[in-house]
């Protein structure tokens, strides 16, 4: 039987074009782009204009490396059904609260952190606030409210790496 993408188990983080399990290319771009091509760039200035070209090539590949790490440490997945279990025990979340509103706020945190590395949530909150709108989907939240879990999706994601 051939078996397609959409055959394969989606929690093997398998790589759209080749179908490798453990594949992050969303990790790996952003270890790339924001931490070594910058610091092999820097390092190889030191020789020149080469230097800088060669050291960004090494550096993206070390950085990619470095954001595939990030990513494999991390299971939206396994988040989503740690929070779905999780939630209700939280004491921002009254009684009667759904999934539904939260399950987005926890995401966002999550996909946030790695959006930006290196900064404390309190450096990125105002940020986050202003994009929560665009990334709530079907939250009812104000980002007051979708901000505590946020938070928490945050920090447990900063624990896991």
């Amino acid at each position: 039987m051939n078996t397609t993408t959409d055959d394969r188990n989606d929690s093997e983080n398998r790589d759209p074009i080749t179908g490798t399990p453990g594949s992050h290319p969303i990790g790996t771009g952003v270890g790339a782009v924001l931490g070594g091509a910058a610091a092999g760039a820097a390092t190889g200035t030191v020789a020149g204009p080469a230097g800088t070209l060669a050291g960004a090539a090494v550096g993206a590949v070390v950085g990619g490396l470095a954001g595939k790490g990030l990513a494999e440490a991390v299971d939206p997945t396994a988040d989503n059904a740690y929070w779905r279990d999780n939630y209700s025990k939280q004491t921002y979340v009254s009684a009667g609260d759904s999934f539904d509103d939260y399950g987005p706020a926890y995401g966002f945190g999550g996909r946030s952190f790695r959006q930006y590395p290196g900064r404390s949530f309190e450096e990125a909150e105002r940020d986050m606030s202003s994009t929560w709108n665009t990334q709530r989907g079907s939250s009812n939240l104000s980002w007051e409210k979708a901000k505590l879990a946020a938070r928490d999706a945050w920090n447990r994601v900063k624990e896991a790496v």
